[in-house]
């Protein structure tokens, strides 16, 4: 499974997409998420499915060790007031952080890996990691949260690296 960076056009185009809603779920679909699961272990805290070329409503998260969490075609359905500000990195955007301001707390509903609707409140960490994967699938990047005076120093930082390879 690779990782869609934004240094290759057509990987950016995909990136930049807004995802569909999931309309099965069915065992393939499982197993592609339990799948992205390892991908991210040792390398990430989440991966959406936009970042494997996927162009479909779904992300795994996983704060904890062996804890991840499924959401299938989730909606963002409250937010605080209170904002807080997480370094954010991005296996799209590998190398680069960026201190980003989002609500510090939300309130998400999505269907789970065994197809049953949930509701989740969150905090903190968990709450910037679930907002940054719903995100990817609106076609959005953290750096997109940035000023364009740091977005664009953040990506000549980027294409330093990709060039450094």
């Amino acid at each position: 499974m690779d990782i869609l960076t934004i240094d290759i056009e057509e990987q950016n185009a995909i990136l930049r997409q807004k995802s569909e809603k999931v309309k099965e779920i069915d065992q393939a679909l499982i197993d592609y998420m339990d799948h992205m699961v390892e991908v991210i272990k040792g390398s990430g805290i989440g991966l959406a499915a936009p970042q494997v070329g996927r162009n479909e409503r779904f992300f795994v998260v996983q704060i904890e060790e062996d804890k991840p969490l499924y959401f299938i075609n989730p909606e963002i359905i409250g937010t605080s007031e209170g904002l807080s500000s997480y370094e954010e990195g991005c296996l799209s955007i590998p190398g680069v952080y960026g201190d980003i301001k989002r609500p510090d707390s939300i309130q998400v509903q999505a269907w789970n890996r065994r197809g049953r609707p949930f509701t989740m409140e969150a905090e903190g960490l968990m709450a910037t990691c679930i907002q940054h994967e719903f995100d990817h699938l609106n076609g959005i990047l953290f750096m997109d949260h940035l000023s364009d005076r740091k977005k664009e120093k953040l990506l000549k930082k980027y294409m330093k690296l990709v060039e450094s390879l």
